[in-house]
């Protein structure tokens, strides 16, 4: 029987407080996220970490002193390979987990996988929209990890999913629950707030801001409300540079002054974790309670929600049974051409090479 592995990427949290500091080391000396050269990126990665450690101690003191997200990827994993197992069509599939930033690592998952010996890897980043500094970062840890594990098998890796159906409906149900609530509240405003960026790294090329705004409209689109007050909006700004806008923070505080209750929507993120769990619940919820908001709502993230599952599934089957070694939703590149970062763009020009050397 066919055996396929699918690797499941996600960026990774300390799991103790001793943790944090590595964590954000690992963070920072990644060069999809300091493009310096590795001595300089090494410093600032030490200097960094060293400053922002005790902040974020603080941050997971309120989940329990470490983050959720791998449990919450395992529970993920689990449900992924119950449903490629049910339908049969891959044979044996087995879905490992690669995080990017601590542990398990694309070098610990890699061995793992090359011991399972499989005749196909599927890559597959569970962040619906690609980005160079997410998934790009990960797929590039991964084959870099694989090589040193002899992991020889085929390779496929999903680049993208931004406006999959399953991942869609996912988010448009829990929305549909939360406007629910927040009309007896008053008249809502639905923020989609996403995960920031550097805009350099955006004006370079990066798709990531344009694949959020896409997966938000299908989700507006799914829920078929007209008169909906909604936009989108980032978050987590860190640091000194200009990232992507509008604010999430700035948003809150103006739908409040508006006299208007308050939707948040993690459009970005499918696992609950500090971003979630505190950024938007704590941190934002006691802003927009300051600012005086007639309500302040949070949408769930997808997690291991079956539409969200079954999407994923699909995606990986889908990849199967194409011949592309970067695959997108669509079977093909889906970005305008201006976002130069885009994964099939380097995919097309290889293939194109391969060919014209076999030609000659």
């Amino acid at each position: 029987m066919t055996k396929t592995a699918v690797v499941l990427f996600n960026l990774g949290g300390p799991d103790t407080p001793e943790a944090v500091q590595p964590f954000l080391f690992n963070l920072f000396n990644d060069p999809a996220i300091i493009a310096a050269p590795g001595p300089v990126r090494w410093a600032l990665a030490k200097f960094i970490s060293g400053r922002r450690a005790p902040i974020a101690r603080e941050i997971y003191e309120n989940l329990g002193g470490g983050s959720p997200l791998l449990a919450n990827t395992r529970a993920q994993a689990d449900a992924l390979e119950k449903v490629l197992n049910a339908g049969g069509a891959l044979g044996e599939a087995k879905v490992f987990i690669a995080m990017r930033y601590w542990h398990p690592m694309s070098r610990e998952t890699a061995s793992e996988v090359a011991a399972w010996a499989p005749d196909r890897v599927i890559l597959l980043p569970l962040y619906p929209q690609f980005s160079t500094t997410t998934s790009g970062s990960s797929i590039g840890a991964w084959r870099k990890a694989a090589r040193e594990a002899g992991l020889g098998a085929e390779t496929q890796a999903v680049c993208c999913y931004p406006t999959q159906q399953g991942f869609v409906e996912e988010v448009a149900r829990l929305t549909r629950e939360a406007l629910s609530e927040a009309r007896e509240a008053g008249r809502p405003r639905v923020l989609f707030s996403a995960h920031g960026l550097p805009k350099k790294i955006v004006d370079k090329g990066d798709p990531y801001q344009w694949q959020v705004e896409r997966s938000t409209e299908a989700v507006v689109a799914a829920l078929d409300e007209p008169e909906l007050d909604w936009l989108v909006c980032y978050q987590s700004r860190v640091g000194p540079l200009e990232w992507i806008g509008p604010d999430t923070e700035a948003e809150i505080v103006r739908a409040a002054e508006d006299g208007v209750a308050i939707v948040v929507v993690p459009i970005a993120f499918v696992s609950e974790h500090s971003e979630t769990l505190v950024e938007l619940d704590i941190e934002y919820g006691a802003l927009a309670e300051k600012h005086g908001a007639p309500g302040y709502f949070r949408v769930p993230t997808v997690d291991a929600g079956k539409a969200f599952v079954e999407g994923l599934a699909q995606v990986v089957q889908a990849t199967a049974a194409s011949e592309r070694r970067i695959c997108s939703l669509d079977g093909g590149r889906i970005c305008p051409y201006e976002w130069a970062r885009c994964p099939q763009a380097a995919a097309n020009e290889a293939d194109e090479a391969i060919r014209a050397k076999g030609a000659g």
